[in-house]
């Protein structure tokens, strides 16, 4: 099985994102030795009453309702192609079904198994909202994000019916990353350094993804 049918997975809960609003976060926790976990969450905790009563019910805006047994097995297929990726272990999952919240998380060797991982994807995919490439540099404390957008993920949006366009007013696309020692400096504007300083903080808009105008591209500098 491909990974790109475990991105199924994905599609499977954002169905619920076309009938309430979610936000998507991506976690990276970096060490100084470039090991770290990697973490992906769906939060659509702010609409949970309004999901519990689509449960019940066959279909929604011409969409099949996902059972919590269908999401249930596309969350294992999901781990279990994770782990044969290279450079990636301890894959995990959750699933909080009275608040609408799923997570999978993994841990990894170095970034690059990241970058591969996200190549792989992207190469099975029809479609794609922007291309990722992770870089650090143990030795001089330097993380680097690269983000290239795809202008596909327009031409799929604008072929939404307009009932399913409005959900993602309230969406969102947040990333946090972590590390082992204070941030010096980093030069994404739309990003925050939180008050430890180990932290960077990034929340950008579902329509600015989409419109090409959210961009992640950013370069963080550690201290040594």
């Amino acid at each position: 099985m491909k990974l790109s049918n475990c991105l199924k997975t994905c599609m499977l809960l954002l169905f619920f994102g076309l009938t309430s609003c979610f936000e998507i976060i991506e976690e990276i926790d970096l060490k100084s030795d470039g090991t770290g976990t990697m973490t992906f969450t769906l939060n659509m905790s702010k609409s949970k009453s309004k999901l519990a009563s689509i449960m019940l019910l066959d279909s929604i805006n011409g969409y099949k309702v996902p059972s919590r047994e269908d999401i249930q097995k596309s969350l294992n297929q999901m781990v279990s192609e994770l782990k044969k990726a290279e450079g990636l272990s301890n894959i995990k999952k959750t699933a909080d079904y009275d608040n609408f919240v799923f997570s999978i998380t993994c841990d990894f060797k170095s970034i690059e198994n990241i970058n591969k991982l996200t190549n792989k994807v992207t190469g099975e995919q029809k479609h794609s909202t922007g291309l990722n490439a992770y870089f650090f540099d143990k030795n001089n404390g330097n993380f680097k994000r690269k983000y290239t957008y795809s202008s596909d993920v327009k031409k799929q949006y604008n072929k939404l019916k307009s009932e399913n366009k409005k959900v993602f007013d309230d969406a969102s696309y947040t990333v946090i990353y972590r590390f082992d020692k204070e941030v010096v400096s980093q030069n994404n504007k739309q990003a925050k350094v939180s008050k430890s300083k180990k932290a960077v903080m990034q929340r950008v808009s579902a329509l600015d993804i989409i419109n090409g105008t959210g961009n992640f591209s950013t370069q963080i500098t550690l201290q040594k």
